[in-house]
C-alpha cells in the first residue's frame, strides 16, 4: 500500500506574534485610558482626538524603539557567547568535551554511548560550537533582520490598536457617547485579537479570547481609573 508522508506543522512565527501582542495590547489599552480619562474631565472630542493621536505617535515610537533595542541586545548577546564558545573550543577542548558529555547524559545516554558522538563532534568545530550554543546555553542564532522588523511590527501594531478606541471620538461629537462606543469597540477588538492569537499559537480560540478580554479589560480599567484620578485633581 502507498504510504502517506507524515508532515508535521509547527508554528514558527512566535517572535512575530509576540511583537504583535506587545504592540496591540498596549495600543488598545493606553490610548483608551487617556481618552476615557479626558472624557471624564469634560474635555471636547477634538482635544481628546488630538491628545490621543499624539499619544499614539509617541507610544508607537517608544514601543518600536524598545523592540529594536531588545532584539539588538539579543543579537549582541548571542554574538558575544558565540565568540566565547569558539575561543573555549580552541583553547580548552577537553573541558568543552566534558560539558558535551554532561549534556548527552542529561538526555539519558550512558558515558559509553556519548563518547563516540563527542569524538565525532570534535572533528567538526563549527558544529561543535553550534551544539554548545543550542544545548548548553539554550541560544538560537537570531535573525539579522530581527531588530528592524521587530521595531516596525510593534510600532505598527500599537498604531492599529490605538486607533480602535480613538475612532469613536473622531466620529462623534459627544464625549460621553464616544466613551461608551470606545469601551465596546475596545472589548470587541480584544476578543477578536485574542481569538486570532489563539489560532496562531495553538490555543483554543474561545479561551484565548476570554483571557485577552479579561487581562486587557483589567489593564484598561486600571489605567482609566488612574487617568480619572489625575484629571479630577
Amino acid at each position: 500500500m502507498p504510504q502517506t508522508l507524515h508532515v508535521e506543522k509547527h508554528f514558527t512565527a512566535s517572535a512575530f506574534v509576540r511583537d504583535i501582542v506587545i504592540g496591540m495590547a498596549d495600543g488598545l489599552t493606553v490610548p483608551f485610558a487617556l481618552a476615557a480619562g479626558l472624557s471624564g474631565a469634560d474635555t471636547t472630542t477634538r482635544i481628546i482626538v488630538v491628545a490621543g493621536l499624539a499619544e499614539i505617535a509617541a507610544g508607537s515610537i517608544a514601543m518600536g524603539l524598545g523592540g529594536y533595542l531588545a532584539a539588538k541586545n539579543d543579537a549582541d548577546h548571542y554574538a558575544s557567547e558565540l565568540r566565547r564558545e569558539e575561543r573555549e573550543v580552541e583553547e580548552i577542548p577537553e573541558e568543552e568535551a566534558r560539558e558535551v558529555l554532561e549534556v548527552f547524559e542529561t538526555y539519558g545516554l550512558t558515558h559509553a554511548e556519548a563518547v563516540p558522538i563527542v569524538c565525532s563532534l570534535r572533528q567538526r568545530p563549527k558544529q561543535w560550537v553550534d551544539f554548545m550554543m543550542r544545548f548548553e546555553l539554550g541560544l538560537e542564532e537570531p535573525d539579522p533582520k530581527r531588530a528592524p522588523r521587530s521595531a516596525m511590527t510593534i510600532a505598527g501594531a500599537y498604531i492599529a490598536g490605538g486607533l480602535i478606541p480613538l475612532a469613536p471620538y473622531m466620529m462623534m461629537g459627544s464625549a460621553y457617547s464616544a466613551l461608551m462606543a470606545s469601551v465596546v469597540a475596545t472589548l470587541v477588538a480584544l476578543a477578536i485579537f485574542g481569538a486570532i492569537k489563539g489560532h496562531y499559537t495553538g490555543m483554543p480560540r474561545l479561551s484565548s479570547a476570554v483571557r485577552t478580554v479579561v487581562i486587557g479589560g483589567l489593564a484598561a480599567a486600571a489605567a482609566f481609573g488612574i487617568a480619572r484620578l489625575v484629571s479630577a485633581k
